[in-house]
């Protein structure tokens, strides 16, 4: 996972910080900690040793138990830097180049992206000395996340608070993953469907089933992240709708979720079905609270719409995916579903993790392609899923390029390896620059592209021209 460097000023929302590492954490970030003087006196570096497992530096004078300089160390180690929050103060230091503490030394010394999470008094925030600063600091490719509008310390409405922490953390995180996957979604609109449905017998019953729609959740955010434009469709959940959505729609009964669904479907590119929704309802709703008595009592279920059968039967140019969960002949039941629903994948999974944060999938597809995926989190899952099955586009078209741009020299494997080696070496210097140059971007992708066109093909190379073509892909996004 990636380090991050988290860095902690003088505002009075330097208490959210504590949140913003123990979230971060939870993801499985590395965390350290620099505060300023000013913040330590908001709140104690022991809380942020406490939560981060590291040691927090304050004074650039500490005597360390080791021999390395401390703020060169931290600069190196860092994967990128977050202030959070960042005043007024420190923004017009490092903008005039003021280095006169351990968080204004590092930041000075780091070559990795730089991001301002902006928290102070709404005239300060608005006094144009500070927009003069964020200008200048933005033209050398720092990165700025704006505060929000709200009640501020100071007894006023306004803006100036610190954005919550969770979103600071979906920007941090949708910047790792714009650098490290290819945008394979860029310009594709994408409808999902998830969680579970209910179907209402009197105003107090309904029948429903265990969908978490984690999956589906995971799912939305992971196609906004990779660059598509995404409606999210789902049924009751105890789910915060991610970010990035184009649109989120919420429903509740099968009959809702199909009339939302089939508005949508016809212009989209990509369908992905997820929900898990109600096969029956209720014959009869009761207006008013059944009573219990002393005798049985029926209830009569109707079918529900088959909305995605609906969907294959409607099925034009667009991509369509659905779920199978099963509790027994997992495989042959999804491809039953696979064919009779014109799905081009189906993805297959234990009916017993529903509700679970973990998930085990096969994906079947219509060209009778079974892969077995291994067990993880549903949030890194649907990255799997969706990498596994759209990179292929782009890495048939880059295959292509990589073909035609070939060189008549073939080298051996060793030689073959050690110029990969070299390359990634550039490629790790240009990743980490918190200004990225177009002219360096394509000089790299362009050697890449030559050294796949040289090795020679064969199993012992087969691994390296794959790890090729996924750099050369990402390149390709970055310049773009």
């Amino acid at each position: 996972m990636k380090n991050i460097l988290l860095g902690i000023t003088g505002g009075i929302s330097a208490y959210k910080s504590a949140n913003i590492v123990s979230q971060l954490k939870k993801k499985g970030y590395s965390v350290k900690v620099i505060m300023t003087k000013n913040a330590t006196k908001i709140i104690t570096p022991l809380t942020f040793e406490t939560l981060s497992r590291n040691k927090v530096y304050v004074d650039m004078w500490d005597e360390s138990k080791g021999y390395e300089v401390e703020h060169i160390s931290l600069a190196e180690w860092a994967d990128l830097v977050l202030v959070a929050p960042t005043t007024y103060n420190v923004i017009g230091k490092i903008a005039n180049g003021i280095a006169d503490d351990m968080l204004t030394t590092v930041i000075s010394a780091t070559k990795v992206p730089v991001f301002f999470a902006l928290a102070m008094n709404e005239n300060m925030y608005n006094n144009p000395i500070l927009s003069d600063n964020v200008d200048k600091l933005k033209g050398y490719g720092y990165r700025f996340i704006e505060a929000d509008e709200g009640f501020l310390a100071c007894n006023t409405n306004g803006k100036g608070r610190l954005k919550k922490e969770e979103e600071i953390i979906e920007i941090i995180e949708e910047y790792f993953i714009k650098k490290d996957y290819p945008q394979v979604l860029q310009g594709k609109t994408v409808v999902i469907t998830a969680g579970p449905t209910e179907e209402p017998l009197d105003p107090v019953r309904f029948i429903t089933n265990l969908s978490s729609g984690k999956m589906g959740y995971s799912l939305a955010e992971a196609c906004a992240k990779l660059g598509a434009q995404v409606t999210l469709i789902s049924g009751p959940t105890k789910l915060e709708p991610p970010m990035g959505l184009k649109k989120f729609i919420s429903v509740r009964t099968a009959l809702q979720m199909e009339k939302e669904t089939l508005k949508y479907y016809e212009n989209i590119d990509i369908a992905i079905a997820c929900a898990a929704v109600g096969d029956y309802r209720p014959k009869i709703y009761y207006k008013e609270k059944i009573k219990k008595s002393d005798s049985d009592f029926s209830v009569e279920l109707i079918r529900n719409p088959d909305i995605l059968y609906q969907m294959g039967l409607l099925k034009k140019n667009q991509f369509l995916m659905g779920f199978a969960a099963e509790t027994e002949n997992i495989l042959e039941n999804a491809t039953l579903k696979l064919n009779k629903k014109n799905l081009d994948v189906i993805v297959a999974n234990d009916a017993s993790n529903m509700g679970n944060g973990n998930n085990t999938v096969t994906l079947v597809e219509k060209n009778g392609k079974i892969t077995p995926l291994k067990r993880e989190k549903k949030s890194e899952l649907a990255y799997t899923i969706l990498l596994k099955l759209f990179s292929k586009v782009t890495m048939v078209s880059l295959m292509g390029i990589l073909i035609l741009t070939g060189c008549s020299s073939i080298i051996s494997n060793s030689t073959g390896k050690e110029k990969y080696s070299d390359l990634e070496k550039k490629y790790s210097v240009i990743l980490k620059k918190p200004r990225l140059k177009s002219k360096e971007i394509d000089s790299l992708k362009n050697k890449y592209i030559k050294l796949n066109s040289r090795l020679e093909r064969n199993e012992e190379n087969k691994k390296l021209k794959k790890e090729i073509l996924k750099k050369v892909v990402i390149l390709e996004d970055l310049s773009s």
